[in-house]
């Protein structure tokens, strides 16, 4: 990419959130764009880390045998109805609704209603079983309480899953295949999550972890022993046989020497049971010739909070730990390199255009500042906001051929080669 063309002037940041510094210097730089309260747009980059991280996600759903689809998010409220749910979503004021000449619609806040729909069509017998369906895609819920930009909006990406199964043992498998795969997601994404109990809530069902991380931008509380990985949500502790409850779905006898810590929740999963396929009568012909109801699990990752963490956890800071740029983590950052010349050296824009093609060619993604009446020093600061994780500065004090290489993350620099750049970078 070349800035030029990118519509981006020089980026001047002041006094950040205290709470969420990295994706306020976002909105001060334009790359995140607020419509309203909770409605957020995402600039070029922010969009193709989206990418990348919804990438990750489908690529290891894929190969833990999960199946793409895509559902409505438009979706007429029959559907709710026959679950039972219509009027609790509308009664609370969680769901977005619109009334038109042809029928009263909503905009999904979630996706059991519209899955088990699909499911009923697909899946008729026992041979079709187990199956997990799998989408990535916008909801909408209508919150009171908006915030951290990102963290909970009015609109937001979810990955949202499905597994149908025969039985309790088969949704058992589904719950830990998908378990697996989630710890996988995260490990990949470099963000460390912890699964820990939680309360099913209005979802129903009779299991449910979180995966959270430890962050203090969360709004989550959890009780967490770091010795035996033993984690749960405070809000169990509010179940009246919640010592009942946790040893028996889940073998926990003793909570006494687990700790407080603030988090951030990631991903939920669910074993449903049969609630929603016995609301919406979905069911399957057994081996026998019978008619069953399938078994549920659902499963959410917040792909716009996933997103958000990574950003604050991206964070530049100077001695004094005030927050100052932004470098992505080089897995995740689209564009790996940002070119920096001299614009008014002739020889440095020619090596700078000429190591910038050599990038482009061998699949390395590269930003060149090209911008004109932009200083140097405002470029480098540019370069920290944008996130890319190295730079390379072509000015006065290197010689053809050679460039200095700087990590933004940890401020280290040094000249090397082209050459040598190109392999470090590969």
């Amino acid at each position: 990419m070349r800035l030029s063309n990118a519509g981006i002037g020089t980026m001047r940041i002041n006094n950040l959130d205290e709470m969420y510094p990295v994706q306020d210097m976002l909105m001060q730089s334009g790359q995140l764009v607020q419509y309203g309260a909770g409605i957020m747009a995402y600039g070029h980059i922010p969009f193709l880390v989206k990418r990348k991280v919804e990438s990750v996600i489908e690529g290891v759903l894929n190969e833990y045998g999960c199946i793409e689809v895509s559902l409505p998010t438009l979706q007429p409220d029959a559907i709710w109805k026959n679950s039972g749910r219509w009027d609790h979503y509308v009664g609370e004021g969680t769901m977005l609704t619109i009334e038109s000449n042809k029928g009263t619609f909503c905009l999904a806040p979630t996706g059991e209603e519209a899955v088990v729909e699909f499911a009923k069509e697909k899946l008729k017998s026992y041979k079709h079983l187990p199956a997990t369906f799998y989408q990535i895609g916008e909801k909408y819920r209508n919150e009171i309480r908006t915030r951290g930009y990102l963290l909970r909006g009015k609109s937001f990406t979810m990955m949202d899953a499905y597994s149908f199964n025969e039985g309790e043992e088969d949704l058992v498998q589904s719950y830990q295949n998908v378990r697996d795969a989630y710890l996988e997601i995260f490990r990949r994404l470099g963000l460390p999550v912890i699964p820990v109990v939680a309360d099913n809530g209005a979802m129903g069902g009779k299991k449910s972890e979180e995966f959270m991380m430890i962050s203090e931008i969360g709004e989550d509380t959890i009780l967490y022993d770091e010795e035996t990985k033993i984690g749960l949500n405070t809000e169990i502790l509010e179940k009246e046989d919640y010592k009942e409850y946790l040893q028996k779905e889940y073998g926990i006898t003793d909570i006494s020497r687990l700790q407080e810590k603030r988090t951030i929740e990631l991903g939920h999963i669910f074993q449903l049971g049969t609630r929603y396929s016995e609301m919406m009568k979905a069911n399957y012909i057994t081996k026998e010739g019978k008619t069953q109801n399938y078994y549920m699990g659902c499963y959410g990752i917040g792909v716009s909070r996933t997103v958000a963490t990574i950003y604050e956890n991206s964070a530049i800071q100077d001695e004094n730990g005030k927050v100052v740029g932004i470098s992505l983590p080089k897995e995740i950052a689209p564009y790996q390199v940002q070119i920096i010349p001299k614009i008014e050296n002739e020889e440095k824009q020619k090596q700078a255009n000429a190591l910038y093609e050599t990038l482009k060619n061998k699949g390395i993604g590269a930003i060149l500042d090209d911008r004109e009446n932009t200083s140097m020093g405002a470029k480098m600061k540019d370069c920290k906001v944008l996130g890319t994780p190295f730079m390379v500065v072509l000015g006065d004090k290197v010689e053809n051929g050679f460039v200095e290489f700087e990590n933004t993350k940890t401020g280290e620099k040094e000249v090397i080669s082209e050459e040598e750049l190109i392999e470090r970078i590969k």
